[in-house]
C-alpha cells in the first residue's frame, strides 16, 4: 500500500502499525485537554511512504512559514518535525527498531474503521476497540501543520481517520480471550435460542 498525499499536506499513509493508540477515548497528558492519539510506526524500509511525508511536512512549512519565525524573524533550522527515529529517539524498544515514527493526535473522535462499506448506505463499517488495538496495521489520514507556542517552533502531526488493515501482535501486553482459553465451536445462528 502506497502513501498518498491528498494535498498539500494532507497524507493518507500506507500500511503502518499502531502505537499506543488511544483512539477511542480522549487522554489527558500532564493535565493537558483531552485528545485522541496514536502513533505510527513506519519501517525505514518504507522509503515512499517516507518520501510523502517528509513533502507534506516540507509544504507545511512553506505554507505555515509565518507562524514559524523566531524573535530574529527567521525560520530556525532546527524547528521540530513529527517524523522521528525510532533508533534515535526509542533505543530502548524493539518494537521501533529500524523505524521511523509519527505521534499524531486531534480534539475530535477519528472515525475508524475497516476494509469494507455497507452496500446498503455506502457507509465504511465502524470498528471498535476490540478490533483495533495498539499493534495492528492500518492506514491512517494524518495533517501536518506549524506551531508557534511560547518559543517552541514546529511542525506538528494532526490525526484524521485510521482504516484497520491487517492484524498484529498487541503492543503493551494483554491477550484476546480467544488466545486464553479453550472453547467449543457451535453456530453462532443455531444457538442463538438454545
Amino acid at each position: 500500500m502506497k502513501a498518498v498525499l491528498k494535498n498539500e499536506t494532507k497524507v493518507v499513509t500506507g500500511k503502518v502499525r499502531l502505537s499506543y493508540a488511544n483512539i477511542f477515548e480522549p487522554k489527558s497528558i500532564n493535565g493537558s485537554d483531552p485528545k485522541y492519539s496514536v502513533s505510527l510506526i513506519i519501517p525505514k524500509a518504507e522509503k515512499q511512504q517516507i518520501k510523502v511525508i517528509e513533502e507534506a511536512i516540507e509544504n507545511a512549512k512553506q505554507r505555515d512559514k509565518t507562524k514559524l519565525v523566531n524573535k530574529s524573524g527567521k525560520i530556525p533550522a532546527n524547528i521540530k518535525t513529527p517524523l522521528r527515529d525510532g533508533d534515535e529517539d526509542r533505543p530502548d524498544d524493539e518494537n521501533y527498531a529500524d523505524c521511523y515514527f509519527i505521534n499524531a493526535n486531534s480534539t475530535k473522535a477519528p472515525a475508524v474503521v475497516g476494509l469494507k462499506k455497507d452496500i446498503a448506505t455506502g457507509k465504511a463499517i465502524p470498528l471498535g476497540s476490540d478490533d483495533v488495538y495498539s499493534g495492528c496495521y492500518a492506514r491512517v489520514s494524518v495533517n501536518f501543520y506549524g506551531f508557534n507556542t511560547n518559543g517552541n517552533i514546529g511542525i506538528a502531526c494532526g490525526l484524521g481517520n485510521i482504516q484497520k488493515v491487517d492484524d498484529g501482535e498487541r503492543l503493551g501486553g494483554g491477550s484476546s480471550a480467544e488466545d486464553d482459553f479453550e472453547f467449543e465451536e457451535v453456530d453462532a445462528e443455531d444457538d442463538f435460542l438454545s
